[in-house]
């Protein structure tokens, strides 16, 4: 037990992960700001907010971390076969604030959200700077699918995702899982263990071998053509 990092008005940076709690897992920090630098600041250091309207901004940097090597992916029979059937069409970047909006709409098992409107616009801000995504899944020009995270360098750090339609957000992380295996992408940050998430293929890393493998691929560029629609 003990207490978290209280970010003053001046700090820049963040105290060492390994100052974070056992107990909440991970938590590191409390308070601060959401600009560009000091999201880019967190993620290049393992951290991430995750926190609720009626609370400070919180800090996190949980361990073991839960992440995804592309490679690793698995696609089950029933989404194979709905990939083969080419129903829906796959963009990035064309709506991100709108693939954000449907992160945070209420889910069936929970009316609560930590995306929060202060969460949607410093997340836009970042995608403006070239440091966040969306891809999207499309029925016509219905929006039913999608995810959003961050990049930096050959990692991408997974936020969320939603589906107006059966397994729409699977289309949207095979089709982001496949590109960024063209792209070079190293790994996929999925941050807090889930059974949904170990039943796609990820495994849980201890954070100092994440932290490692962060240091390693945080500044190594991607494929030029990266988030680019062939």
């Amino acid at each position: 037990m003990g207490n978290p990092y209280w970010i003053k008005a001046h700090d820049t940076g963040f105290p060492d992960v390994e100052l974070a709690l056992r107990e909440p897992d991970g938590l590191l920090a409390v308070g601060g700001d959401l600009t560009p630098q000091r999201l880019i600041e967190a993620y290049r250091n393992g951290i991430f907010p995750w926190y609720s309207a009626d609370q400070p901004v919180l800090w996190w940097s949980p361990d073991p971390r839960t992440v995804l090597l592309p490679e690793n992916f698995k696609i089950s029979r029933s989404l194979h076969k709905l990939l083969r059937q080419n129903k829906y069409r796959v963009t990035f970047d064309t709506c991100f604030t709108d693939v954000m909006q449907a992160c945070a709409a209420p889910r069936k098992d929970d009316a609560g959200t930590w995306i929060t409107p202060e969460m949607v616009a410093a997340y836009s801000a970042l995608h403006h700077l070239g440091h966040a995504h969306s891809v999207e899944v499309w029925h016509g020009d219905e929006l039913v699918g999608g995810l959003y995270g961050v990049a930096l360098g050959s990692m991408f750090f997974a936020e969320s995702m939603f589906s107006r339609r059966s397994n729409t957000s699977k289309v949207a992380l095979a089709h982001l899982v496949a590109c960024l295996r063209k792209w070079n992408y190293a790994l996929i940050d999925c941050q807090m263990h889930t059974a949904h998430l170990a039943s796609l293929g990820a495994e849980e890393l201890p954070r100092r071998e994440f932290i490692r493998l962060l240091q390693h691929w945080r500044d190594i560029p991607p494929a030029a053509n990266a988030w680019q629609m062939p």
